[in-house]
């Protein structure tokens, strides 16, 4: 059994796969946990007049999500910075952290002619490279942020970047640049993985010990065997560690069950179009926050779903049948409703993760989400006019390296390759450029 251990711990999975405990740590000083990244990325910009302040200018009718619009009045188009009061109806799921987030508007990105308006979306995204600069390609596409980090902050952790993705679909729709965030350089991917079961054997699991028991199994046992060492509080936090993981597995359980009944019926759309939207997202985003717990990785970006990709979703809760999001994006005056609805799920999905980060401390006292700088955006600034302009941003986390609650609004030609200088600097790293970036932000740095 030791030697099995020694093993499996050597291949560097098992001495990873739990939170610091202070009981089993006296005899040293608590480590000071490493800054975390993650990028939460939206497909297909947002619906400009439920997510930007000031731009409710008319009435939806009675009863609708944009209905809440009409007492937030207009915005002066002339401020820089201001406290982050009261939240647009898209934003509202943010409400209890709002004294943890930055709304950061004004950041553009440049499209290179010669694709489509969807292809430089997600694939640049992280990149922002000049257009034009990168030989032997279409897309301004050069090593992402992701990597670049990585590269200062990942070497000790088993993985150096985790992609997550939540396009459940299996049918080849579009190429890689309309599914895939990371990027080791041009013509480089970095896959995205999306089905939530082969993602838990990358975190758990290698192929070269399946005849061994899965990791976990081997680190759950060791971690019981440490009960009797443990206080209170340790014990408490090893037990929440323990649901996280069985409540994982009992999603991808159920998860899998739904396929197979799924899949004896005959539907016009594929099979996965009919899996609970949520339910997904929500099971993929706790499959990262596990690896970001436990030091799997310290750096991670998470799609929630691919750019123009017609095959639908089944939104539980907002619609009865399946809908494309990329459909409805392109009849805004008549899906304005619809639109807003998806806003606010993908922001409440959002919200989940920072309400499950928040819920975690750490060995310096501080929650995950605090040792963490999270990101939300999107590629598009509206994904009817496909505008690259004014992109919809918040920054999470952050601790006290972070100043939060504000309203961060930069001026109309901010390069976004201004916020990934300032957010390299604040992981650590010595970088004076970053793409095409002008300056850092000054607001987000305490």
């Amino acid at each position: 059994m030791n030697n099995r251990r020694q093993f499996l711990r050597g291949i560097g999975g098992a001495m990873m796969a739990l939170p610091w405990l202070e009981s089993i740590s006296r005899a040293s000083p608590a480590p000071s946990p490493r800054l975390r990244m993650v990028h939460f990325y939206v497909p297909i910009g947002v619906v400009r007049r439920g997510f930007f302040p000031g731009e409710a200018d008319h009435v939806i009718p009675e009863g609708n999500l944009g209905n809440v619009m009409k007492s937030l009045g207009r915005q002066d188009p002339n401020f820089r910075l201001s406290p982050l009061e009261e939240l647009t109806p898209t934003l509202q799921p943010l409400e209890s952290w709002k004294h943890k987030i930055n709304l950061i508007t004004g950041m553009d990105r440049t499209f290179q002619q010669g694709t489509d308006v969807h292809a430089q979306c997600a694939s640049c995204y992280l990149s922002s490279a000049r257009p034009y600069t990168v030989q032997g390609t279409a897309w301004p596409l050069d090593r992402t942020l992701d990597h670049i980090v990585a590269d200062h902050v990942g070497t000790n952790s088993p993985f150096p970047t985790l992609e997550f993705s939540c396009n459940s679909h299996t049918d080849n729709k579009e190429s890689i640049y309309f599914d895939n965030l990371s990027w080791y350089g041009t013509g480089h991917l970095a896959p995205s993985i999306r089905d939530p079961r082969k993602m838990y054997r990358r975190l758990f699991s290698t192929s070269e010990v399946q005849r061994y028991r899965d990791v976990t199994e081997l680190v759950l046992e060791d971690a019981r065997s440490l009960r009797r060492d443990l206080g209170l509080a340790d014990q408490q936090k090893l037990e929440e560690y323990f649901d996280s993981v069985r409540a994982i597995e009992t999603q991808m359980l159920r998860l899998d069950k739904m396929k197979r009944e799924l899949s004896k019926v005959n539907f016009a759309e594929p099979t996965a179009a009919y899996l609970p939207r949520g339910q997904y997202i929500r099971l993929m985003g706790d499959l990262m926050v596990v690896a970001l717990q436990s030091g799997l990785t310290n750096v991670a970006t998470f799609m929630v779903g691919p750019e123009r990709w017609d095959t639908p979703y089944l939104f539980e809760g907002l619609f009865d049948q399946p809908r494309s999001h990329h459909q409805m994006s392109h009849d805004q005056t008549r899906m304005i409703d619809d639109l807003l609805k998806v806003d606010r799920f993908h922001m409440e999905q959002f919200a989940y993760l920072i309400e499950r980060m928040e819920s975690i401390q750490e060995a310096d006292g501080n929650s995950l989400l605090d040792n963490t700088l999270m990101t939300y955006g999107s590629g598009l600034g509206d994904g009817s006019t496909h505008q690259y302009n004014d992109l919809p941003i918040i920054v999470a986390g952050g601790g006290s390296r972070v100043t939060k609650g504000q309203h961060i609004n930069l001026p109309e030609g901010t390069p976004l390759a201004n916020l990934w200088l300032t957010q390299t600097q604040l992981m650590g790293l010595n970088l004076k450029q970053f793409a095409d970036s002008s300056a850092i932000v000054d607001a987000l740095i305490a």
